[in-house]
């Protein structure tokens, strides 16, 4: 597969559909999380049924369950499309389905099931469709192409947040809840679109067997027994866990923290999410072009100690208060550099998997990276609560120490390759 020219990469018809197959990831996951909750509070529901909500989140830890189904299975129908895109185009249109019937439930303090089963049904979808996208991602594009690839792909997925997210509550004002779900559902429509339009990478490999019982070995075991014949696997997902441990901490507590700063919602709005989605962008984009220009070893390096020093600009604002300037300040160099490392980060994740197995191999560490953020995150409160937010945030800055120590070890004795490997196992034709 020819490389793009750095110039050229906006104009390669590639990137585009990673940026459309970004924007259809984000949409599910606000409506079964953040806008959820607010409909459900609206509804009357007591915080306790709210707060199961959160369990919905499992779904995209516990994906690399059902992952092996999606790397090793030809999809049910739309054969025609190729093992990715086929799965796509049978998963899209599902999940379309699911969220604009959820939008027709009425979640009252007596008739929530309907909508907690298509909730979870959605999560279920959701998760299923970044399996195959992310799989679609690393076969689609080579090593050295994955930074782009990925900062587009942020690109779209952070612009679907903030439309089924703030757009669509605004559009719930106007037209009620089941609108703004009908409208969310109508938006993964882009998602299809590029789905039907995009092109099929090369079918990736399989162990060549045809019994049941190889084949079930072959989509189950093998990707699993693979990742850890490479040496120092377990250094390596003990990096992958740790590498969001002090963004985890510091960002549970944020909101909490402005609010006690005395910021008010109009200016967190403008700052936090209107500046602080657009630096993110920047940083997802400036994070393509150092893996580009320096590879991904010394990218990974660059952008995970600027995510780590970013904290203290949490620091910086807890000893000056009520500070504006500094407000947008810490939030420009907190997004920005968080943009720039999650690029940086997924590329490496990208590097780790053996492309027989890249859907399954990828789920598993990008379960373990959210690992940090669904477990060890939920402690911060307490921290927080007993530590100060000066001190709280250094110690998240900290907190951070750990994985870059693991990576610089990881790095000098396992480079991340820049080009893909020859096939290790005995393929044969899908």
């Amino acid at each position: 597969m020819p490389h793009p020219a750095p110039s050229a990469w906006w104009r390669d018809r590639r990137y585009l559909v990673l940026l459309a197959l970004g924007f259809a990831s984000g949409i599910p996951l606000p409506l079964t999380a953040a806008t959820l909750r607010r409909w459900l509070s609206e509804q009357g529901l007591s915080v306790e049924l709210i707060g199961l909500t959160a369990s919905l989140g499992l779904a995209y830890t516990l994906k690399f369950l059902w992952a092996p189904a999606l790397d090793q299975l030809a999809p049910p129908f739309f054969r025609a499309l190729g093992r990715r895109r086929g799965w796509l185009a049978c998963i899209q249109p599902a999940l379309i389905l699911a969220i604009a019937a959820l939008g027709l439930t009425t979640p009252g303090p007596t008739g929530y099931a309907a909508t907690f089963a298509l909730a979870a049904l959605v999560a279920f979808l959701s998760a299923s469709q970044d399996v195959v996208v992310d799989a679609y991602r690393i076969d689609l594009l080579e090593e050295n192409e994955q930074g782009y690839g990925l900062a587009l792909y942020v690109w779209g997925y952070r612009g679907a947040l903030l439309a089924s997210g703030a757009g669509a509550l605004a559009v719930t004002e106007l037209g009620g809840w089941a609108l703004g779900y009908g409208l969310c559902a109508a938006l993964l429509g882009i998602g299809l679109l590029a789905v039907l339009l995009a092109p099929e990478p090369a079918a990736p490999p399989r162990l060549a067997t045809t019994a049941p019982g190889g084949r079930l070995r072959a989509a189950i075991i093998d990707p699993f027994l693979d990742f850890m014949q490479r040496r120092h696997w377990l250094a390596i997902l003990l990096f992958v866990v740790l590498f969001k441990l002090g963004e985890a901490l510091a960002g549970v507590m944020t909101q909490p923290f402005y609010a006690q700063l005395g910021f008010t919602r109009l200016e967190l709005a403008a700052i936090n999410n209107v500046f602080g989605l657009l630096a993110i962008l920047a940083g997802a984009l400036a994070g393509g072009w150092l893996i580009r220009r320096l590879g991904i070893a010394r990218a990974l390096v660059l952008t995970g100690f600027g995510q780590m020093l970013s904290n203290l600009m949490y620091v910086a604002l807890a000893l000056a208060g009520h500070d504006l300037p500094l407000l947008w300040a810490q939030v420009g160099i907190e997004n920005f550099t968080d943009g720039m490392a999650d690029a940086a980060f997924l590329a490496y994740l990208s590097s780790l998997t053996n492309r027989a197995f890249s859907a399954t191999q990828y789920a598993l560490l990008s379960s373990l990276a959210a690992f940090a953020t669904r477990t060890l995150g939920g402690g911060s409160g307490f921290l927080a609560a007993w530590l100060d937010w000066p001190v709280f945030f250094l110690m998240t800055t900290v907190a951070a120490l750990p994985a870059m120590a693991i990576m610089l070890w990881l790095l000098r004795r396992l480079p991340p390759r820049e080009a893909p490997p020859p096939a290790e196992v005995v393929l044969s034709n899908p």
